[in-house]
This record gives structure tokens, C-alpha cells and sequence, in this order.
């Protein structure tokens, strides 16, 4: 299992450091209401956790269920820049320079390849629908701050999912992602 340590432990500082750079850059409390922020220290915690649990015995399978949640959430992240945020740029690759090659692509690809390998954890269908949550959770809350907060706390539609009042295709489009994904990663 020396890989799970090793993929594991990358997840945990390349994250650790690729935000705590964004943050002396931009700013806690902006940074934080991006999913890929969120996705990313989700997806880090939960290898912590392997990691710490790999490195002491075995891994308690509610832990490995929770690698899960953070693999989709980040596998989410990776799969809406790669075809919905990158091609909308003026620039594909822009959105892979600096942190942003660890956070959109280098992180989430550790985390399928660790969970796929070595850190699958037991379980029926019920582990896919978990996968579901913090895209459902996030998305709810992106709506809500999009549409419907107060003049004053809302966001702007920095992802263009409510673009020309399609937020309900989005909605379904980045749900339907985090199910497959979910469930390859169950099947696979």
C-alpha cells in the first residue's frame, strides 16, 4: 500500500500548499466560495485521513467512504475545467498555471488513481449517491447566492451557470457528472 501513502500524501500538500498560495493572493473569504477550493480541501482531508489511518493499520472503511466523497468532488472540479471552464476561456491551458495545475488537474488525478488502486472502499450503491453530496450541497448554495441572496451578498455568476436563465441545465448537466463519476469510481 506504499502507494496509497505516496498519493495520498501529495493530495495532502499539494493542496495544502496551492491554497495557502491562493490565499496569501487573493484572500480567504473570496477563495472559499469557489468549488474548487472547497472540492480540493475536501478531497485533502479525506487522504489525510487514509493516509494517517494507512500509516497507524488498517483503514476504517467509513474513512475510505469519505476518500470517496472527496475523489468525486474533486473528479467534478477536473471534469468542468477540462470541458466547460477551459474551452470557455480565451486560453484552454490558462486555467492550469501555478496552483491551478495542482487544484484542477494534478490533485484530482492523485485521488481517482489512489482511490481506483488502492483505496476503494466496501460498500453498495448507497457509497455513489454520498459521492453525490458536496455537489449537491455546493450547488444549491451557488444558486442561492447567484439568484436569490440579498443584493448586497450576492455572487457574481463567475462559473456562467445561469447563463441565459438555463441555471436548472447546469443544475442537471454538473449532477449528472458527480453520478458518473460516482459510480465509475464504485464500478471501476
Amino acid at each position: 500500500m506504499i502507494g496509497s501513502v505516496i498519493f495520498n500524501l501529495l493530495i495532502a500538500v499539494c493542496t495544502a500548499v496551492s491554497v495557502w498560495l491562493d490565499i496569501k493572493k487573493a484572500g480567504a473569504k473570496y477563495l472559499m466560495r469557489f468549488f474548487t477550493i472547497q472540492s480540493n480541501l475536501l478531497c485533502a482531508f479525506a487522504a489525510l485521513l487514509v493516509l494517517v489511518f494507512r500509516l497507524a493499520g488498517p483503514v476504517p472503511n467509513g474513512v475510505l467512504v469519505f476518500k470517496h466523497i472527496g475523489t468525486v468532488a474533486a473528479a467534478v472540479t477536473l471534469l468542468v475545467v477540462l470541458f466547460y471552464l477551459a474551452p470557455a476561456a480565451e486560453n484552454y491551458f490558462s486555467l492550469f498555471r501555478g496552483t491551478n495545475l495542482f487544484l484542477h488537474l494534478l490533485c484530482p488525478l492523485f485521488a481517482i488513481v489512489s482511490l481506483i488502486l488502492w483505496d476503494r472502499p466496501k460498500g453498495g450503491f448507497g457509497i455513489v449517491l454520498l459521492g453525490l453530496l458536496p455537489v449537491a450541497v455546493y450547488g444549491a448554495l451557488y444558486m442561492y447566492k447567484v439568484l436569490k441572496a440579498p443584493e448586497g451578498e450576492r455572487w457574481d455568476d463567475f462559473y456562467g451557470f445561469t447563463a441565459g436563465g438555463k441555471w436548472w441545465l447546469s443544475f442537471i448537466a454538473v449532477g449528472l457528472v458527480a453520478f458518473l463519476a460516482s459510480l465509475a469510481f464504485r464500478l471501476g
